[in-house]
């Protein structure tokens, strides 16, 4: 069994720094010795995590058919066969009965990422297809960086052209020309800072848009309508769009409100009322957002500034506007109300309503409205127990139909599994969420307190799962996983801790945990590991938990200050080394998340960082058994925030638990690309789990 990795410290005040120079060769050989370390430490596990891969993926329908799109002439759609690691790209002739019935004799091969990957890592930025359905347009990242190189596919021949362009963001826009593509470029920090306006066949480029302030990121999109461009602006806290007519694409970008610190809004073109009209998503008037609209024709679309927008929601303290779908006669309102998202319809010459569902705590959102003049939109809903649906909602009257539901091979019952939402007590008194799953057998009846499930609880402490996030306003709503079960059959309970920072009881729930208020993350996730403990779910010898990139931060902190709670912590990607990264404005992404952690080149706020940030307060004392997995070529979290962690964890811990350093040489921030390959990453954490928890 070879010896842990001991990192070599320099006299300096961050004696772990050496490992920021990437690509050296001691910096390479430490990582590869830490990966060494731990195939060696869960040697043991092989046959298990073999076990796993194998009892997870068949579990999943290696050979499937997605839901078919429609969209002119055309159904598009995508396939995987067994032992692929992407989905195959196609389309076939549109079924004159307006079915979703594929023509297989017919249908055409549009993209194969199989073939392109080669057996290395591809990650698909944008696949679109052009407005006359003669071309797609699409992008590769093949390292993991997320820079991409841009492609251009004549459908009719299948002649393919690499755009001559560098540093991309990925984005590629279609004007209503079929011609002209407006693409973004990336500047040394990664940010997206620079619009380009190209036609095909041509060269060259035309610098459209220089956003300089290192806050804002730039996106173009088309509006719902189909008939305008938009490009957003947007900080953390402030957002500015400029419009363009999709048919005269040579134009130029106007303005539709200036940008003022601390307003964000969010556009998009459609129908109000039968008349064409600007939607503007603004938080002028609350922090939750209503509704505004600028009709065209009118006087207020000459000068459409922000006093002569139209009111036509106002704002809810109480329920937050998280977006807005437009269809041809309906809008479809996505609100948040008590931790959960709602679904609101509003169509024309009709009384609104509320989609209904059938669990207590899920997912739902607006997975497409389909051509502009469809009378019905996909909705995907899924819960802890039940797989994802694909929910076709008619717009007029509020019918639903499951056109598709993610099958789960071999036995499965989601009656099987109980879903329940409980509530924990934060230190101020702040009422936490939390959403739980585990297996019905495992569960005898019981009273709860007010609010908190069907009124039942673990029979006896078990091995429990507590995932969170708490971050960038994000919503952590419960999803369903297939690799999962392999965890609740084997008796775990699965939560997720619904953190202030997060968005799920809106603005104001972000807000709170975010900047001077980070700190409510930390014991609001304490707090909720607390309550499952005194509650009998679990204890703090059976109490795994884990997150990801700032999920990694939260797992970080609470290591630090309540380390005997928990038994075993994964940390991916994790954003450990906080204070460091943030004091770096060289470093990809840091200037924007200023808005997010503070600048802590003011003294205050550097004082507020150093006090959680997770490599600072790393201290002589016993932790868990701990797994960090790091990507090589991550852009958003550094490598070294792991290795640097890990490395000041090993240095400083006084106990004889696991701890595992993980770096996919080949990989960025979303973990190895392939879907086999994230299968055997799960499959290693559980495995992990399970030797921590002596369950296998």
């Amino acid at each position: 069994m070879p010896l842990a990795p001991i990192a070599r410290t320099e006299n300096a005040a961050d004696p772990y720094r050496w490992l920021e120079k990437r690509d050296a060769e001691d910096v390479l050989e430490y990582l590869k010795a830490e990966n060494t370390y731990l195939e060696a430490e869960l040697a043991e596990q092989r046959e298990l995590r073999e076990a796993l891969f194998q009892e997870i993926k068949g579990r999943i329908r290696e050979t499937d058919l997605s839901l078919p799109s429609p969209w002119g002439p055309w159904l598009y759609y995508q396939r995987t066969t067994a032992g692929d690691e992407y989905p195959r790209y196609y389309r076939c002739p549109r079924p004159v009965d307006a079915s979703l019935d594929v023509d297989e004799g017919a249908e055409q091969l549009l993209l194969d990422p199989n073939a392109l990957a080669d057996g290395g890592f591809l990650s698909l930025g944008t696949f679109s297809v052009s407005q006359d359905h003669q071309r797609l347009a699409y992008s590769l990242d093949t390292s993991g960086d997320e820079v991409y190189q841009l492609f251009v596919k004549e459908l009719s021949t299948g002649a393919i052209s690499q755009l001559p362009f560098a540093d991309c963001d990925g984005s590629m826009t279609w004007a209503n020309d079929s011609q002209t593509l407006f693409f973004g470029e990336l500047d040394d920090c990664h940010r997206p800072h620079k619009l380009y306006r190209h036609r095909l066949g041509s060269d060259a480029a035309e610098l459209v848009f220089h956003e300089t302030d290192g806050r804002f990121f730039l996106n173009c999109y088309r509006a719902s309508s189909e008939r305008q461009l938009v490009l957003l602006l947007n900080s953390k806290t402030t957002s500015e769009a400029w419009v363009l007519d999709a048919d005269t694409p040579e134009a130029a970008f106007s303005c539709l409100a200036p940008r003022e610190e601390g307003h964000e809004y969010y556009v998009d073109h459609g129908k109000v009322e039968g008349d064409w009209a600007w939607l503007i998503r603004s938080n002028q008037s609350g922090i939750n957002f209503a509704l505004y609209c600028v009709k065209e024709g009118s006087a207020a679309a000459q000068t459409p500034t922000r006093e002569r927008w139209s009111e036509l929601r106002s704002h809810d303290p109480q329920v937050m506007l998280e977006g807005v779908s437009l269809n041809d006669s309906a809008l479809t309102l996505s609100l948040r109300e008590g931790g959960l998202p709602i679904i609101e319809v509003h169509a024309r010459g009709q009384q609104a309503y509320r989609v209904k569902l059938p669990d207590a705590a899920y997912s739902l959102y607006v997975q497409d409205t389909l051509e502009f003049a469809s009378p019905v939109i996909r909705l995907r809903y899924e819960a802890l127990n039940r797989p994802a649906q694909i929910r076709q909602l008619s717009l007029a009257d509020g019918a639903q139909q499951v056109l598709k539901e993610t099958p789960v091979l071999g036995p499965f019952d989601a009656d099987d599994y109980v879903s329940q939402r409980l509530w924990a007590t934060a230190p101020d008194g702040t009422q936490v969420p939390i959403s739980l799953v585990a297996k019905r057998e495992m569960l005898i009846a019981s009273p709860l307190p007010l609010g908190e499930g069907p009124g039942v609880r673990v029979n006896k402490p078990a091995p429990l799962y507590l995932y969170g996030y708490g971050a960038y306003g994000e919503s952590l709503d419960p999803w369903f996983s297939h690799a999962r079960l392999s965890l609740l059959e084997r008796g775990f309970v699965f939560a997720i801790a619904h953190v202030r920072g997060g968005g799920e009881l809106g603005e104001a729930w972000y807000r709170a945990g975010k900047l001077e208020h980070k700190h409510n993350s930390f014991s609001d996730f304490i707090a909720c590991a607390e309550h499952l403990i005194a509650s009998g779910y679990t204890s703090p010898a059976q109490l795994a938990i884990s997150g990801g990139s700032a999920g990694g931060l939260l797992i970080g902190a609470v290591l630090n200050q309540r380390p005997e709670l928990f038994a075993a912590a994964i940390a991916e990607v994790p954003f450990v080394d906080v204070l460091n990264t943030m004091q770096n404005p060289d470093l990809p992404l840091t200037v924007t998340e200023y808005d997010e952690w503070g600048d802590p080149h003011a003294p205050e706020v550097f004082e507020r960082i150093k006090s959680y940030a997770p490599y600072e307060n790393v201290k002589p004392q016993a932790y868990p058994a701990i797994l960090a997995v790091a990507g090589y070529n991550d852009s958003r979290v550094q490598y070294w925030e792991a290795a640097k962690w890990v490395a000041k964890l090993r240095a400083h811990k006084t106990d004889s638990n696991l701890l595992l350093l993980k770096t996919d040489l080949d990989a960025g921030h979303g973990g190895m690309s392939g879907r086999y390959q994230a299968l055997r990453d799960v499959a290693l954490e559980y495995a992990f789990l399970l030797k921590v928890f002596q369950l296998g």
